[in-house]
């Protein structure tokens, strides 16, 4: 996201606000690791957003390390990650401090917390009662039609893309599209120094 934004500029949504978010861009970003992959896949009845009735992990973060390391992960209301320093230290806040699986990531603490996708015709089969199965399972919905590009969340665009054979120029609705090597990466290892 930096850098399509220091190479291409604030996006004409953000720029209506003097570029001083990247609201939209971040909105961008979020859903195509969060709604648009459960649409495509037809679990967006499920998982892909936080509302009422839906499955979710929730991310938590100090905002100086936000996108970079998280500091707890929730997963369907129970800690399953989280910063944690030396475990024989007397003090709430030793270093050096690591993320670490919390209680809810093991054993029969996992189940409650997860589905799985199976389609209707495996549940109309019976088969999580014949595998026995823990983890609750749900029918995958939508995936034979009825989705496409205009279905994704902040990320409908449909450009008209050409490549030139003989140069291997790439044409984005006629436009050049380049991209230079980043000459810095913020997320990188500065955040993972110990």
């Amino acid at each position: 996201a930096h850098k399509m934004k220091v190479q291409r500029g604030a996006l004409p949504e953000d720029a209506d606000a003097g570029g001083r978010n990247d609201n939209t861009r971040l909105k961008r970003y979020i859903a195509k690791t969060t709604i648009n992959p459960a649409i495509a896949h037809g679990i967006d009845s499920q998982v892909g957003s936080v509302e009422v009735g839906k499955l979710a992990d929730l991310v938590l973060w100090k905002p100086g390390f936000f996108g970079v390391k998280p500091e707890l992960v929730l997963k369907g209301g129970s800690i399953v990650w989280a910063q944690m320093g030396d475990a024989n230290a007397s003090i709430p806040t030793p270093g050096p401090v690591h993320g670490r699986p919390m209680f809810a990531a093991f054993g029969k603490a996992l189940a409650p917390s997860c589905l799985t996708f199976v389609s209707q015709a495996a549940l109309d089969d019976d088969l999580p009662r014949r595998l026995g199965l823990q983890r609750a399972c749900v029918p995958v919905q939508n995936t034979r039609g009825g989705i496409s590009k205009a279905a994704m969340k902040n990320n409908s665009a449909l450009p008209k893309v050409e490549v030139d054979p003989q140069t291997y120029e790439v044409f984005a609705d006629g436009e050049l599209l380049t991209c230079e090597p980043a000459d810095v990466l913020p997320m990188a290892q500065r955040y993972f120094l110990l």
